[in-house]
């Protein structure tokens, strides 16, 4: 078995491990990020890049670079109903660079921030190579096995950073267990072609709920349904599916009928969880490795973003000292991070599901979610909840 040794092995190349693998390099930490893919280019994972993100990309320096990617924006989120629609978050009076939310491939992301990763010599980045354990010595972390091409390979590290997502392969193999919370729905990811002079509201609620997103050349549609609903969904068969669709958004019923087979319908099984205790000795969780959120808000990408950030300001310095990062080091970073986890998922779970139908048969245009009428009896609620969604519980900053 073929062995690297670095100061800091993070496993997953989504947005949390990308950036903290980043920002530790740019330290000066020695860094191996683990990717089990060749490349980033998954569809249907969360595009949108919150503000808070925008201000981050702004403070290293290469927000007009990254803004040449193509993307779209929306500088306030706007929700519909019965025909109804109100404004539920604006987020044009932050005071940031770029006050409102950019829709970009999450591939292109990823790609801009290994590019610039790459500039710093401590960094590596190994494609298509899976973690599949994590290495122990007397109880502490001290590296992962991976698969790859060309065979095994171990990866000793003084510190393992888990970033593998809701099903965290090193998560489980650390025996860290998540607290389940009760998600208020499913999503059906699809896309369909996008013409000119097509208007299509953000989102629309009715039987389901329609998320629908401009790509320029193609929408992408994200059809909310109730939790472990979509067996029943394909029962009643595609012409009730695109029905459905069509009752939400009409100006796309004309090319629903590209929709053939459910090949083309891809189910996002929505998880709400979070670790207890995100740490053991060696090994830290991160994003949603430690705590998994619904889609609801768009809110999971930046959450992550931002636990990847406070790991860097936090554990860089104990890393480029001699020794290890102890479990005080550890726990403060879970001490900054998870109250702005417990205060997501709250409003994730509790106040958005109003939002959202209790079964197939629920339509909410029949009756006004309380949540809706308070955000068009209160106005000002719309800046309020551009902050929250915007910036977060606890917005992040780069040190340094």
């Amino acid at each position: 078995m073929r062995t690297e040794t670095t100061r800091c092995v993070v496993v997953g190349g989504g947005p949390a491990g990308m950036m903290a693998g980043l920002l530790l390099a740019r330290q000066g930490v020695d860094v191996i990020v683990l990717e089990k893919h060749a490349d980033f280019l998954r569809d249907f994972r969360g595009d949108t890049v919150h503000p808070s993100t925008l201000e981050l990309i702004a403070e290293l320096g290469w927000i007009e670079e990254f803004l040449r990617l193509p993307h779209t924006t929306m500088p306030s989120v706007t929700v519909n109903l019965g025909g109804r629609a109100v404004t539920f978050a604006d987020f044009t009076r932050l005071k940031v660079r770029c006050p409102y939310i950019a829709f970009m491939p999450q591939w292109d992301v990823l790609d801009f921030l290994a590019g610039k990763a790459a500039a710093y010599p401590s960094f590596r980045l190994l494609r298509s190579t899976e973690a599949t354990e994590l290495v122990t010595e007397d109880g502490r972390a001290v590296g992962v096995r991976a698969a790859t091409a060309d065979g095994p390979v171990e990866v000793r590290a003084d510190l393992v950073i888990a970033a593998d997502g809701r099903h965290s392969t090193i998560r489980a193999r650390a025996g860290l267990r998540p607290v389940a919370g009760s998600p208020p729905m499913d999503v059906l990811w699809f896309r369909l072609p996008r013409h000119d002079g097509d208007r299509v509201p953000f989102f629309q609620g009715g039987k389901g709920a329609l998320i629908s997103i401009d790509r320029g050349e193609f929408w992408q549609l994200a059809y909310a349904i109730p939790a472990a609903a979509f067996a029943e969904v394909k029962e009643a068969g595609l012409p009730a599916f695109r029905e459905r669709v069509a009752e939400l958004a009409p100006a796309l019923r004309d090319r629903l009928g590209e929709i053939i087979g459910w090949e083309q319908v891809h189910q996002l099984t929505v998880r709400v969880d979070r670790l207890p205790r995100w740490h053991r000795p060696g090994l830290l969780c991160i994003g949603d490795a430690a705590h998994a959120m619904s889609p609801a808000g768009g809110v999971g990408i930046n959450l992550a973003v931002q636990d990847a950030v406070a790991t860097a300001n936090l554990l860089g310095p104990a890393l480029l000292r001699p020794g290890v990062p102890g479990e005080g080091d550890l726990a403060a970073v879970q001490s900054r991070r998870q109250l702005a986890a417990k205060v997501t998922q709250a409003f994730q779970v509790g106040i958005l599901r109003d939002l959202y139908p209790k079964d197939l048969s629920d339509d909410t245009t029949e009756r006004v979610p309380p949540i809706f009428t308070a955000f068009r009896a209160l106005p000002p609620l719309r800046h309020a909840m551009g902050r929250f969604i915007g910036l977060g519980v606890r917005p992040e900053h780069i040190a340094g």
